[in-house]
């Protein structure tokens, strides 16, 4: 049973950090891409962040970059998004997504929301 589960989301004034968590089992973790979207209310999913299988390379969406990491633990099937200097336009509910050629997973999601 693949399973995909978030943690780490709450409620945090501007400028605050979470860190979100997304544990996984079932598959492969190691031989997967792993990716962190969102999706506000009334908006479509977007990707956050990416990180590849092998390399470790990452990639970013432009409103993220510099205060957003995303990481991975292969040796706890685990992966990571420290999200610094929280704005409020990043209010979402935030999905754990692992990808590998035809291969999808999702996540149920973590709510985040920004607001003082």
């Amino acid at each position: 049973q693949v399973q995909l589960v978030e943690s780490g989301g709450g409620l945090v004034q501007p400028g605050g950090s979470l860190r979100l968590s997304c544990a996984a089992s079932g598959f492969a973790f190691s031989s997967y891409a792993m990716n962190w979207y969102r999706q506000a209310p009334g908006k479509e999913r977007e990707l956050v962040a990416g990180i590849f299988s092998v390399g470790g390379s990452t990639t970013y969406r432009d409103s993220v970059k510099g205060r957003f990491t995303i990481s991975r633990d292969n040796a706890k099937n685990t992966v990571y998004l420290q999200m610094n200097g929280l704005k409020p336009e990043d209010t979402a509910v935030y999905y754990c997504n692992a990808v590998r050629y035809s291969y999808n997973y999702w996540g149920q999601g973590t709510q985040v929301t920004v607001s003082s």
